[in-house]
């Protein structure tokens, strides 16, 4: 080879040398320009198929009673859900994921095909994180699992109307939790996490933000007396074949509920209870006339009007009388009797003749002071308020009827509110579903969803003396000769009253065998620490009286929420109570 070959071969080799070292430096610029300099885009694109951000969320605060018994708790569960685009499984594998989830395998199939265009459908939600595990091992493309939380209610339908339920996204429906959804609800965080092909969690990159549980909320409700309460009402429904019943337990000195329930009962766990007419909270929503329970209340008027006094002589003759073509009856015929047995014997008679007396707005005046015709205030979402309408013209019927709780309507809590105005001499205090406690705990927040239970001083229309008369009186109900004596307490003095009342039908009047039972009272009647009110609707198995069908559920329940609050006895005449408080006195030392 020539001289001229070799040079020209050389410039050949040094100059693909060159091309070569041109394009080493221009990959490695490229690689340093998209590794370092201009690397937001790829790495953008890189992140967009493996980052993701997921919602962390919270679970919501628990319920508990007033002595921190928790009544309902958050359990963590998992919800299984799939994105339609990324799916890839076939009929083999949507088998076996339905076959675990209990579902339609065809059902599935269709579901993932009519969504085909979403990126997020819901399998099903709220199961047992073990399952979601075992589907996540099918290695199915697109199948993800959420982490949310399950509303859970130990005691299940013995608080069930109190607490109601929550929804599938765990939002408050009914009740305490609806009522104060807004403070117990959390709010959701977020954190950045690496996923495989397979849509897996390898890698979790950072909390974005933290999430925050609900906040606890302390109910004012005694656990020990709510169970007790509610097992006595449904024993009483059954026994006595009844359409429903409700009974109310309220603290005197402070305005709070410490139990209440209603049956037919439903369990909040189970989601085919939920249906209107088992969850409602007849307590609080149902209406009635009151009947002879608002006795006491037209007496005490009576009585602060300066007319009357306990030992006044009211003619009640046979046992009837008429009024304008109606005619107003007793049970017996009582002839002439004082005031206060007009309470002892419920005489419609007396206590018609008494209102009758009176001048006509009072009555009226006075059940708007105790009350009646608006909500307590509650904040019980669904309250009534009840039917207290003035007429334009008062007739002499309808003066008479109010004054032994006809042409008014109530609810239970209504009731249980006004007896305890009487044993508190006329004070009026807010009704509150929440305990002392807590207002103390979170008074430092000023959170208005709170202020429902701001203490206010009020009284009734009537003096302490007409209110301590009208206790007297009611004291007599219980005790032989009264209507109620199935209503006393061993140990204790209870005030109280029956009521028998007759039902509307539906085409005008009155029927003549529906009833409602009804019995109000409080103990200890020399000190009052519990107002109770028991309502019964449609008895069915002979006996209707309130004294019979009410009251003897009034003293079961009074009697065991006396001891279980360790209240001392005040009533000590009796032979048996002696030995009560001695072997109470051994058991504290």
């Amino acid at each position: 080879m020539s001289k001229v070959n070799r040079q020209i071969q050389a410039y050949r080799i040094n100059f693909i040398y060159l091309i070569l070292v041109v394009v080493c430096c221009a990959l490695v610029w490229r690689v340093l320009d998209l590794q370092l300099v201009n690397n937001e885009f790829y790495k953008g694109q890189g992140n967009a198929r493996v980052l993701r951000q997921l919602e962390v969320t919270a679970h919501r605060g628990m319920i508990t009673d007033r002595n921190g018994s928790p009544l309902a708790i958050s359990t963590p569960v998992s919800s299984i859900w799939i994105n339609p685009k990324e799916f890839n499984g076939n009929d083999k594998k949507i088998y076996q994921v339905a076959k675990l989830l209990k579902l339609n395998s065809q059902y599935l199939k269709n579901k993932i095909k009519k969504r085909a265009n979403k990126e997020f459908v819901y399998i099903k939600r709220r199961i047992n994180p073990d399952l979601a595990r075992r589907i996540l091992n099918l290695n199915v493309k697109g199948i993800h699992v959420q982490r949310e939380y399950r509303r859970y209610y130990p005691d299940g339908e013995v608080f069930g109307h109190v607490l109601g339920f929550t929804d599938v996204d765990d939002n408050g429906q009914e009740g305490m939790e609806l009522a104060y959804n807004e403070w117990l609800s959390g709010q959701s965080g977020s954190k950045r996490v690496v996923k495989d092909r397979l849509g897996r969690i390898i890698a979790i990159e950072e909390q974005v933000k933290a999430p925050q549980p609900g906040n606890d909320l302390s109910l004012s409700l005694d656990r020990r007396i709510q169970y007790l309460a509610y097992k006595e009402l449904k024993k009483t429904v059954l026994k006595h074949k009844a359409k429903s019943g409700s009974i109310v337990v309220l603290d005197i000195e402070t305005g709070e509920v410490i139990a209440m329930a209603s049956q037919p009962g439903f369990n909040p766990n189970r989601l085919q209870d939920r249906k209107s007419r088992l969850y409602r909270n007849r307590a609080i929503t149902d209406l009635f006339e009151p009947g002879s329970t608002m006795k006491p209340i037209s007496i005490a008027a009576a009585l602060n009007s300066g007319r009357y006094s306990p030992g006044t002589q009211i003619k009640t003759g046979d046992g009837w009388f008429m009024i304008n073509g109606k005619t107003i009856k007793d049970t017996h015929a009582y002839g002439t009797i004082d005031v206060s047995t007009v309470i002892q014997k419920s005489s419609n008679v007396g206590t018609s003749k008494i209102a009758l007396s009176l001048p006509k707005p009072l009555l009226w005046d006075t059940y708007y002071s105790f009350g009646f015709g608006s909500d307590t205030g509650s904040g019980f979402p669904g309250e009534s308020s009840g039917r207290l309408v003035r007429p334009r013209r008062v007739s002499k019927i309808e003066q008479a009827t109010l004054s032994f709780g006809y042409g008014m309507s109530v609810t239970n809590l209504q009731l249980a509110n006004a007896y305890g105005i009487i044993a508190r001499q006329g004070e009026k205090k807010p009704v509150s579903f929440l305990s002392q406690a807590h207002f103390e705990q979170k008074s430092s927040d000023n959170n208005t969803m709170l202020a429902a239970a701001d203490i206010f001083d009020e009284r009734v229309s009537l003096s302490s003396r007409a209110l301590q008369q009208v206790n007297k009186m009611m004291q007599t109900v219980v005790q032989s000769g009264g209507t109620a004596p199935q209503a006393a307490v061993a140990g204790y003095k209870v005030a109280g009253k029956t009521g028998t009342v007759k039902k509307t039908s539906r085409s005008g009047g009155y029927t003549k065998k529906k009833y409602s039972a009804v019995f109000a009272g409080y103990a200890p009647a020399s000190a009052p620490k519990m107002a109770i009110v028991v309502m019964i609707d449609e008895p069915d198995n002979g006996d209707y009286y309130g004294g019979l069908v009410a009251a003897p559920l009034f003293s079961t329940v009074m009697s065991g929420a006396l001891r279980l609050l360790n209240i001392d006895p005040d009533d000590i005449s009796q032979p048996d109570v002696v030995t009560q408080i001695e072997q109470r006195i051994g058991r504290q030392g």
